[in-house]
Order: structure tokens, then C-alpha cells, then sequence
């Protein structure tokens, strides 16, 4: 007599969306929160997957959950299979050009609209046939929607960190400068430096600026990410008197003199054509960097997708 095979659920996209959500956040009641869901749900979803593939995917110590070595595996082929059902489920939509495009602040606000107009520009029946989503945020943040399939493509500043690169794709597209700026006639700059005129900047040392009161953007930012790693390892002594999400804040607070600022010339440049406000150039510092486009690879890349990709690279 056969013995009779077991009688298994089988593997429904809700367990692998949950598994996914639970290994990039790293607890169930995390995970139920971005899914909306309740926690019991999760619970079970995960369970029931392990059931499936007769395999742990987490080791459980306390409250606390850790990948196990069965975990990042099943993780790429859940964001893959992930991936294509978005795909199918949006191929009509995308087909008739719809695009969800991500930008860091900067980028978002200052370089992407003039590409955008190019994109309808390109296309046959131009703004009427297309639908655009934009979601623009700080790198770190547009990165993990990228992560979750929630971006066809993202443009971004500083190096991506996503936390499993083997998912993301990602290209070298263009570079920008940081500025070190203040009001043209800053309090904190009378008897440090000369003004040149010419240049419409002052020249500060590293041990000057550092004596100074800085505004900068927040962790997670491109733009913090070149300040720490490019300006303020120089000056262990800084005066980082605020972290700010917002670029226009931050120009707004230098416009009244609270202190000194550090933001993309993309920024600035209206200001400083004005001369309201004015480059600190510091010796020895270089504050460019490289811009990024990212993408995962699990994403349908459409046409209206590949007709954007080509503008970019143009511009």
C-alpha cells in the first residue's frame, strides 16, 4: 500500500511578503506595521512558510529575531518571485506608461523636474499618456522602497546601502559638488577671512570652520553622508548645532545668519548668482561626489522605463 504524500498548504505570496518584510526589518511586529497586518497574522504566515519548505528561516532568541543560514537564499528567489507577480500585476498599467520614480531631496527638488519635462517631451500622446509616482525622500529612505519593489527606479546622491546588494542594481550617473556657504555678510566671518569679490567667496582653514556654528542635513542623507565622511572627519571638533531634513531650512537658517551650511551648488546657485549668499571655500577639502541610479532587478523594466533610463544618461 502507498503511503499516503503529506498534505502541505502551499507557498502563498502573502507568506513570502511577510517573510521579506520580517527579514529586512528584523521583528513581526515591525513587519505588520508595513504590511498592515496584525501580528498574530505575520505570526502565522511565517510559520506556515517554514511548514512549506520544511525549514527554519529564523533562529528565535527571546523577542528577538535572527536570520538563519536557510534565510538569505529563500530571501532572493521570495524577492524575485515577489517581483515578477508586481510585474504581471501592473504589465497593463505599465504598458500604457505608468512609472513609480524615486529621488533623494535634492535631486527630487532641483534636477528631476526639467528631466520629467523631457520625458513627456519624448512620448507620443505626452502628459496625458503617462502616469507618473514620485516619492522623494532621503537616500537611505528611497533605497528601501527601491528594496520593496515599491520604485521602478530611483536617482539618488552618495553611495546606496541597501541592506542586501545581490538585489540591487545600481550606475554610476553623473557628479555633484557640496558648498560650504554663509550670508554674505556673516557675523561669524568679520576678522576671520577676506571677502574676495571676484569670486563672491571667503577661504577658511579646516581649524577655522571648525570653530564655527554648522547646520547640515540629517543621518540617512546623501548630502550628510559626503559631510561626514569628506568635511567632518577633518574636524573631530565641529560645531554641529543642528541636523536638518529639509535643504530649504537649512538655507532659510543661513539666510539668517544662526550659522554656516553645507548643501549641493544645485541649492544655492540662485542665491549665490544674487550674492545673498556666499561660498566658504575650506583648503584641502573636496566635497564632490557621485550620483546614482538604482534599481532592483526583480523590476519589470518597461518601456516608458527605458525611455526615462535614456533621457538620463543624456542629461
Amino acid at each position: 500500500m502507498k503511503k499516503a504524500v503529506q498534505n502541505l498548504p502551499k507557498i502563498t505570496l502573502k507568506q513570502l511578503a511577510v517573510f521579506v518584510s520580517i527579514y529586512q526589518t528584523g521583528s513581526t511586529s515591525r513587519a505588520s506595521e508595513q504590511l498592515h497586518l496584525s501580528q498574530s497574522a505575520v505570526s502565522s504566515a511565517l510559520t506556515e512558510l517554514e511548514s512549506r519548505l520544511q525549514m527554519l528561516l529564523f533562529e528565535r532568541i527571546g523577542r528577538r529575531l535572527n536570520h538563519h543560514p536557510n534565510a538569505h537564499p529563500v530571501y532572493v528567489q521570495a524577492q524575485a518571485i515577489l517581483g515578477q507577480s508586481l510585474a504581471l500585476e501592473h504589465y497593463h498599467k505599465n504598458q500604457a506608461g505608468q512609472i513609480h520614480i524615486g529621488a533623494s531631496t535634492t535631486i527630487g527638488n532641483y534636477v528631476l523636474p526639467p528631466l520629467l519635462a523631457k520625458l513627456y517631451d519624448k512620448l507620443p500622446d505626452g502628459i496625458i499618456g503617462v502616469n507618473v509616482d514620485m516619492y522623494i525622500a532621503n537616500t537611505q529612505e528611497v533605497v528601501m522602497e527601491v528594496e520593496q519593489l515599491n520604485i521602478d527606479i530611483a536617482l539618488v546622491e552618495g553611495m546606496p546601502r541597501p541592506i542586501d546588494m545581490k538585489v540591487i542594481e545600481q550606475r554610476a550617473w553623473r557628479t555633484d559638488t557640496l558648498m560650504v556657504f554663509a550670508k554674505c555678510d556673516s557675523k561669524w566671518l568679520v576678522g576671520l577671512a577676506d571677502y574676495n569679490e571676484e569670486e563672491n567667496c571667503y577661504r577658511l582653514t579646516t581649524a577655522q570652520l571648525a570653530t564655527l556654528p554648522l547646520l547640515v542635513r540629517e543621518a540617512g542623507s546623501g548630502t550628510r553622508q559626503i559631510i561626514d565622511e569628506q568635511l567632518l572627519q577633518h574636524m573631530p571638533d565641529a560645531e554641529v548645532i543642528m541636523a536638518i531634513q529639509q535643504s530649504e531650512a537649512i538655507k532659510n537658517m543661513v539666510s539668517a545668519d544662526i550659522g554656516l551650511g553645507c548643501l549641493s551648488q544645485h541649492v544655492i546657485q540662485a542665491e549665490l548668482a544674487t550674492r545673498s549668499l556666499v561660498q566658504v571655500k575650506v583648503a584641502g577639502i573636496d566635497l564632490s561626489r557621485t550620483w546614482w541610479l538604482v534599481w532592483h532587478k526583480a523590476r519589470h523594466q518597461s518601456p516608458i522605463w527605458q525611455t526615462f533610463i535614456d533621457i538620463i544618461q543624456e542629461s
